[in-house]
């Protein structure tokens, strides 16, 4: 269930300990109000666990990555230090909604024109990938605009934020690991030698890294975390989105004739697709929580999708009250801090792709490998 929550039902209790494949047991918790209150409770759940692998690393894969210099010091989601809100404001400010939004026109040409191929390709019989074809490299095209990022082969920076998505939050084999981890090392390597002298928001975080005396691999774990956070993460949810409204024709008819605002079918995929289903904390204390006491470093694992559920039930609805209080994006000091990328992007996406999904049908369905915290469609094949 840990795995591939997105297909499983949710437990009767709103705090259910389940143990994982190698033994470890986590709190799951499916209420909204309780994540909610978990998210912005940062001293009795801590985020130190948030980047933690779920299938420990053995010695052998470690020194693969000693090899490349491999290190993650807290930067972002996984900090709950002093350090936490420099880096945070400082990140923040390269994905700042006024930059943000300068970037909306071009996107829009560059998606319009994206599928008006698509659309030709469809007329003349061939199948389409919406993954492959579409949503895979936009966001990555989007964060290069804005973070001065390494992408000279956006396939290579594509392989590896997947395989540092499965190396550290699926299950996996040692063989597969050693494969994972020399992917993951050779990257952060190119990582290392671009933010030794990149500019922008990479400049910032060298210089503040400097002032306050804070690890110096802190950029590259910062640059570490944009590149699956900043981008893999929206990949994902532009292509579940579009599969979802495929099944809601009711909705693309309403984007079709402007009863409906693609801000609002955006805020819906986020509650019931979120591109992240569940996120982890760890307890820093003994704590109960809906009468089930957990020990102090007690991993939790709070079910964001089924928050979702929670929040308004499981019809899509675009624009029902209260739909934006989902908590796709977490809460308190963590949330996310390019929510307002992600739903730019997608909001042009829909916009945008609406009469293509209309008359399409689906060849094949996008596919999740097991994986705690990501769905990691491969592909979502449509044609006529």
């Amino acid at each position: 269930m840990l795995f591939r929550t997105w297909e499983s039902a949710a437990p009767a209790q709103a705090v259910t300990e389940v143990t994982d494949h190698v033994g470890v047991t986590h709190a799951v918790v499916t209420s909204h109000a309780l994540i909610k209150q978990i998210l912005t409770d940062p001293e009795t759940f801590r985020p130190d666990n948030a980047l933690d692998a779920m299938t420990p690393l053995p010695v052998s894969v470690m020194r693969v990555l000693a090899g490349h210099r491999f290190k993650l010091p807290p930067t972002l989601a996984n900090n709950g230090s002093f350090s936490h809100p420099g880096i945070r404001e400082i990140t923040a400010r390269a994905l700042a909604p006024a930059r943000v939004e300068e970037l909306r026109p071009w996107l829009t040409d560059l998606v319009r024109e994206t599928v008006a191929s698509l659309e030709k390709r469809l007329e003349a019989g061939e199948p389409v990938d919406l993954y492959a074809d579409l949503a895979a490299d936009l966001p990555l095209l989007v964060l290069a605009k804005l973070v001065e990022l390494p992408i000279e082969s956006a396939a290579t920076v594509k392989e590896f934020s997947r395989a540092a998505l499965e190396l550290f939050w699926a299950p996996v084999e040692e063989p597969r690991q050693h494969e994972l981890a020399h992917i993951v090392g050779a990257f952060h390597e190119v990582l290392r030698e671009h933010a030794a002298t990149a500019g922008g928001m990479v400049g910032e975080l060298r210089a503040h890294t400097r002032l306050h005396g804070l690890p110096k691999d802190t950029p590259i774990g910062a640059l570490f975390f944009l590149l699956v956070a900043g981008q893999e993460t929206t990949s994902q949810f532009l292509t579940l989105l579009l599969h979802r409204l495929m099944q809601e024709p009711h909705v693309l008819s309403g984007l079709l004739d402007g009863t409906v605002r693609p801000d609002d079918v955006v805020e819906e995929g986020l509650r019931l697709v979120p591109p992240i289903p569940t996120w982890r904390r760890v307890t820093g204390r003994k704590v109960t929580l809906d009468g089930v006491t957990l020990p102090s470093g007690r991993s939790v694992v709070l079910w964001l999708a089924q928050a979702g559920l929670d929040l308004n039930g499981p019809r899509f609805q675009p624009g029902q009250k209260g739909s934006r209080r989902h908590l796709a994006f977490g809460a308190g000091a963590h949330r996310c801090a390019g929510a307002h990328l992600s739903r730019m992007e997608a909001s042009v996406v829909v916009a945008e792709t609406a009469s293509i999904l209309g008359n399409a049908n689906v060849i094949r369905a996008p596919w999740c490998p097991d994986n705690l915290s990501f769905r990691m469609p491969d592909s979502f094949m449509i044609c006529r």
